[in-house]
C-alpha cells in the first residue's frame, strides 16, 4: 500500500488561473468544511438573546426534525407542523450569530433527496455557466435549495435570482437563506432598488424572515484586532507552515490585482489545497469594486477555515472610514470579523 504524501511548499496566488466547470459547481453546492457536520443541537443558543433558540425551534419545525421540549431539559417531541408556513425560510440578522450554521442545520436535517447549499454568488455564478434555463431545469424538483450570504448588489443578480427562486418555488422546492438584511431591504444603498421594488416584494413573499439578535461569537473568541507580523515573524510563520502543508505567499496589492481577474466563483479553487495564507504588506483598500472581490476572496478563505498571516496595515483597517460608511457596511464589517479570527487561528 503506497503512503499518501502531502504536497508542501510555498506557491503564490498570482500564478494561479483556476477553471471550474459547470459541474465542479453543482458538486460544489454544499456545505463547506466548517458545517460539515453543524446539527441543530451542537447550536448553542445564547440564552441573554432569545430569538436565537426561537430561531432554532421555528427551523428545527421547518426541517421537520424535533424540538427540545419546555418542561424537560433533555427530553425531545416532534414540532407541531405550521398549517400556513410560506416555502422559504429567511435568517436575518447580524454577523458571527450562528446564521450559517442554522442554515447547515437545516440542511443536515432536512430528509430531501435533493437538495442543494451554497453562497448566493455561486448560484449567480451557475446561472452565469449554464444559463439561466439549463439552471432552472437543474434545480427543477429539488426538495431544498440554502442560499448563504443573501445579497442583491446589482439589478441583474435581482431579476435573476428572483426569477429563479419564483420558478422554484412553484415546482414545491423550499428555500432557505440567510443575510445581513432583511429580504425587504435588499439592494439599498447599492442601486437603485426602487426600480425593482416588485420583483424584490415577489421574492420577499416566499420568505418567512426570523429575525436573529446577539454578540459576534468570532469577537467574544479573539481579541479586537488582527494580528500584524513583522517581516521576520512572517517569513518564519510561512516558512514554518511550508515544511508540513502548501502555504501562500503574495504581496496584498498583486493578490487585490489578481482578484480582477479570476470570477468571484473560482476563488475557492484559488484556495484549494492551502495550509496558510500569507499577504505581505496590507494597505487600505480605496476603489470599491476591488473591496467586494477581496470581501469574497475573505469569505471563502474562512469557508475553508485557512489561517491568515500578514504583515503592514492591520487587516482590520482595509475598508476605510468612507466604504464603512456606505450601503456594503454589513459585508464590509462582516469580512474584518473573519478576517481577524482567521489572524488568530
Amino acid at each position: 500500500m503506497t503512503a499518501t504524501v502531502t504536497p508542501t511548499g510555498i506557491v503564490h496566488l498570482v500564478d494561479r488561473t483556476p477553471q471550474v466547470s459547470g459541474t465542479d459547481m453543482v458538486a460544489a453546492l454544499v456545505p463547506p468544511p466548517q458545517f460539515a457536520d453543524a446539527t441543530f443541537e451542537s447550536y448553542r443558543a445564547d440564552d441573554a438573546h432569545p430569538s436565537q433558540q426561537e430561531a432554532k425551534d421555528a427551523l428545527v419545525a421547518f426541517s421537520g426534525g424535533f424540538v427540545e421540549s419546555g418542561a424537560k431539559r433533555g427530553l425531545f417531541r416532534r414540532a407541531p407542523k405550521a398549517p400556513d408556513r410560506k416555502p422559504g425560510m429567511y435568517l436575518d440578522g447580524g454577523f458571527g450569530v450562528g446564521k450559517t450554521h442554522l442554515l447547515a442545520a437545516i440542511y443536515h436535517a432536512m430528509p430531501a433527496r435533493r437538495k442543494y447549499f451554497g453562497s448566493f454568488i455561486e448560484y449567480t455564478a451557475l446561472v452565469g455557466a449554464l444559463g439561466y434555463q439549463q439552471t432552472v431545469q437543474l434545480f427543477r424538483g429539488a426538495d431544498l435549495l440554502c442560499i448563504d450570504e443573501f445579497e442583491l448588489d446589482d439589478p441583474g443578480d435581482t431579476m435573476v435570482m428572483t426569477r429563479l427562486l419564483g420558478e422554484l418555488v412553484a415546482s414545491g422546492t423550499k428555500l432557505a437563506a440567510t443575510s445581513n438584511t432583511p429580504p425587504n431591504a435588499l439592494g439599498e444603498g447599492r442601486f437603485a432598488a426602487q426600480d425593482f421594488l416588485r420583483e424584490i416584494s415577489a421574492m420577499s413573499a416566499s420568505f418567512e424572515t426570523l429575525r436573529i439578535d446577539g454578540v459576534d461569537f468570532r469577537q467574544r473568541a479573539v481579541d479586537g484586532h488582527a494580528v500584524v507580523l513583522t517581516a521576520e515573524e512572517y517569513e518564519s510563520r510561512v516558512a514554518a507552515a511550508a515544511e508540513s502543508g502548501i502555504a501562500s505567499d503574495d504581496a496584498f496589492a498583486d493578490l487585490v490585482a489578481h482578484l480582477a481577474s479570476v470570477h468571484p466563483s473560482r476563488y475557492i479553487r484559488l484556495i484549494d489545497g492551502l495550509a496558510e495564507i500569507g499577504l505581505r504588506d496590507v494597505t487600505v483598500l480605496t476603489d470599491q469594486s476591488a473591496a467586494l472581490r477581496f470581501v469574497a476572496f475573505v469569505d471563502r478563505a474562512y469557508d475553508a477555515q485557512i489561517p491568515v498571516r500578514a504583515t503592514g496595515a492591520p487587516l482590520d483597517t482595509v475598508f476605510g472610514e468612507e466604504m464603512l460608511g456606505g450601503g456594503y457596511r454589513k459585508k464590509y464589517l462582516r469580512a474584518v470579523s473573519r478576517l481577524i479570527a482567521l489572524t488568530h487561528s
